[in-house]
This record gives structure tokens, sequence and C-alpha cells, in this order.
């Protein structure tokens, strides 16, 4: 335990690196011999001198609370090496930067302007200027436009498709629908032209894709339709389908404070956008949150919360039907172990409460829920998630089966029950976190 809170481990300080050259370079300044005048502050900075190859040692320093960055050095990464190897060192050794130390001029001056740039949560303070509604709303009725000529566009594809015969798309190559994509995204509807790649990506998948082409064309031309007949649907399955295409909602309403329990985090990438998940759990509402961060162009996401640690915050929801989607707000306490899990229920339940989600969204690929006294069983078509009754069994999907985390949730099963956290879909079920009746503690899985 630090003045911060719960240090950070290793591979969560590398999960913020923007690449595989960052994570080996930070690695390598993570000891202290590059280091002097480092030190750590009771509101979550961290801040340090490392030796460069100039004359004057690069000032680097790091508040754990936003994670935020800043460095001398002219390095166009974000963050850079040196805020990487920065934290390393106070990951692996906390005497290596002390506490109680005074702050140098240059971190206060650095902290101060954070503070006056962001506001409560992290978001433009008052100086932010006046938003034009008349031309807020011009845009908004022109990318209206672009998005349903868009989606009229993919209505006639998906004809010529089915008039065609779904067992021509095989031979017509993936060339094609990634110009639908692309046409997608001149009309402004990345939702869209994500949906149209994952069809292109289905014919000569395996056995049985021609059926999984249908289904997933059915879901895009439910999607398609939805669109064109947006004013007409209830407000909150109406801000769904504008979401779901690609608009995105803020967030809005007031804010929900309460115990946030951090389930898990994992992060997911396309090649050009890195996408950071986190599951929290609400200990007095019972309400599960996901918050989303993004990186690009060299910069991992912002958002790192250690799986298993707790703390007090507000979390802003977003709205739409069904939706979990939240922004952290104001934070009231630095993270601190989170104890056990969220109450659970039978892999019925799982599948009983994702059914429920998909009347509010049908484009829905899985559903957060915790399983409790479940074994993990390993079978000729794969591994499930089997009621330790005796009663029925979830599949475990394929994107888990070459994770470690499997093998690490079998170890910690050792053929006895556990709690499980996951996301249950049609193709099964993810686990992203386990806790065991032997031990205390999250055991995240990702």
């Amino acid at each position: 335990m630090t003045e911060q809170g719960v240090r950070w481990t290793a591979d969560q300080v590398l999960a913020l690196a923007p690449d595989a050259a960052s994570r080996k370079a930070g690695s390598k300044l993570g000891t202290a011999g590059p280091w002097s005048g480092a030190g750590r502050g009771a509101t979550g900075a961290v801040w340090g001198l490392c030796r460069g190859s100039g004359s004057r040692p690069y000032r680097t320093v790091v508040d754990i609370t936003g994670p935020a960055y800043s460095c001398s050095c002219p390095s166009r990464k974000f963050p850079c090496k040196h805020a990487l190897g920065l934290l390393l060192l106070w990951a692996a050794d906390a005497d290596a930067v002390p506490a109680g130390v005074p702050a140098p001029d240059w971190v206060e001056a650095w902290l101060e302007g954070r503070k006056a740039r962001t506001g409560p949560r992290g978001g433009k303070g008052d100086a932010a200027k006046p938003v034009d509604a008349e031309a807020a709303r011009r845009r908004a009725a022109a990318r209206a436009a672009r998005v349903t000529a868009g989606a009229e566009e993919l209505e006639r594809r998906l004809a010529d498709l089915l008039r065609g015969g779904l067992a021509a798309a095989e031979q017509t190559g993936y060339g094609l629908w990634e110009e639908t994509a692309r046409r997608m995204v001149d009309a402004q509807a990345p939702g869209l032209a994500g949906r149209v790649r994952e069809l292109g990506a289905i014919p000569g998948s395996g056995p049985g894709w021609p059926v999984r082409l249908l289904e997933e064309s059915a879901l895009t031309h439910l999607l398609d339709r939805a669109w064109l007949g947006v004013d007409r649907l209830p407000g909150p399955l109406a801000t769904t389908v504008r979401t779901r295409v690609g608009i995105p909602t803020p967030a809005e309403g007031p804010p929900v404070r309460d115990h946030w329990l951090v389930l898990a985090q994992y992060d997911t990438s396309d090649g050009k956008l890195t996408t950071r998940r986190a599951w929290l759990h609400g200990r007095e509402t019972g309400r599960t949150a996901l918050l989303l961060s993004f990186g690009a162009a060299g910069r991992a996401p912002d958002l790192a919360l250690a799986a298993g640690t707790a703390f007090d915050a507000e979390l802003v929801p977003h709205p739409g039907a069904g939706q979990l989607r939240a922004d952290l707000g104001e934070r009231f306490t630095a993270p601190v172990p989170g104890g056990g899990p969220p109450p659970g229920g039978t892999t019925g339940d799982a599948l009983a409460a994702y059914g429920r989600a998909l009347r509010d969204d049908p484009w829905l690929d899985s559903w957060p829920v915790t399983l409790a006294d479940v074994v993990p069983v390993p079978g000729a078509d794969g591994w499930q998630l089997a009621d330790a009754d005796g009663g029925a069994a979830l599949p475990v999907t394929a994107s888990a089966l070459g994770r470690a985390g499997l093998w690490r949730l079998a170890a910690v099963s050792g053929g006895g029950p556990v709690t499980v956290f996951g996301e249950c879909g049609h193709r099964g079920f993810t686990p992203l976190a386990t806790w065991s009746p032997d031990a205390p503690g999250t055991v995240p899985l990702t």
C-alpha cells in the first residue's frame, strides 16, 4: 500500500505502452540506475529525473489518478519510455520512489497547470467556448442525411448478395466488402462500416459459414431499417440505434456515486485504434458499468484500473436502451483491495440475462454476468463452465481458448467450484476474472 492506494503491477504499467518497442525500452529504464530525485506525493503524482544522452536529465512526472504524463524528452510516443520506466521502478520497489519528499517546482507547476486545464471530471472547465446550438443542429442534420444515404446503399448491397446467392460470396472475395465499408466511413457511419467488414470476413471462414453470413446479414438489415425509421422508435431504442450506426451520444443524467469494484480490464485493437474496456460493479447500487478508453497514433488508452481494486467515485451513464457504458467522473478515494465478487447465478441465469438484454438491444454480442459455483471442464469440443450441481454448462468462446487466463482459471479451480465474471453471448462465455473460496482477492484472466 502507498499514499496513492494500491501500487500498480508491472503488467498494468506495460499495458499503457503504445507499442512493443516502448515496452522494451521502458523495461530497460525500470531500475534505479538511471534515476535520481524520484519521489511520490499524496495526491497521486510520481516524478523523477532520468539520465539520458544529453547533459541534462529528463524531467518525468506521472499523475497516476489520470493517468497523465509529462516528460522533457523529445519523444512523440505517449507515454514515453521514461514515463514507463518511472512507473515500473515505482511498481517494483516503493522505496526507490520514496514518499514524503517535497515535489520540485517543475512538478508542482505541471500539476497546477493540469488542474487548471481540467474540470472535476477531467473535462474542460468553465473556459470552454459556448456551444452554438443552431450550428450544432445543422451539423447533426447533415450527418444524419449522409448516414441515411449510406444505409440505403448498404441495403442495396445486401439485396444484391441475396439475389446472387450466398454461395457466390466466397468467389467475389473481400475487396467488394472493403469498398462498401469505405463508403460507409465516407457516410460517417463507422458502426455500419464495422459490420460490413465483419460480413466480409465470414465467407470461407469454416464449416457453416453461409448460415453465419445469413444471420449477420439479417442483423445488419435490421439495423439499416431501424436507422431509416429512427424517428418513429421509442427514445431509448432510437438512441441505441444511433450509437450502433456510429453516432456518439455523450454521457448525461445524474451521476451515480458508489464504491466501484474493478472486475476486469482488457484491450482490443483493429490495427488503428486500441480500445480498453473496464468492467465495474457498484457495491451499494448493484449496477454494472462499462468504461471505455481509446488510444491511437502512438498513444495507449489513458484508462488504467487494477482488477480487484475498489474506489469511491461518480459515474455518469450514457443514454440508450440497455446501455451499460458510463464515463468516470470525480473520484473521492484512492483504489484499495476490493474484497469478494459480486453476487452470481447459474449458467441458466446468465443465458436469461443475455436474452433480456437482447430485447433492448438486438445487436448485442454479449452481456456481463457473474457465474457462481461453476467448474471449468475441458472437452473434445473445447472448454465449458458447468454448474457444480450437475446442471447446464456454457461453452467457452473460441477467442478465450488461446489465452493463458483459461489455464489460470483451471489452476484456481483445481477441479472445484469457483465464481467467474465474464461476458455471455451467442458465441459462448468469455471468462475475465475469477474468485476462489479458498483464497481472497480477484484473479484476472485477461
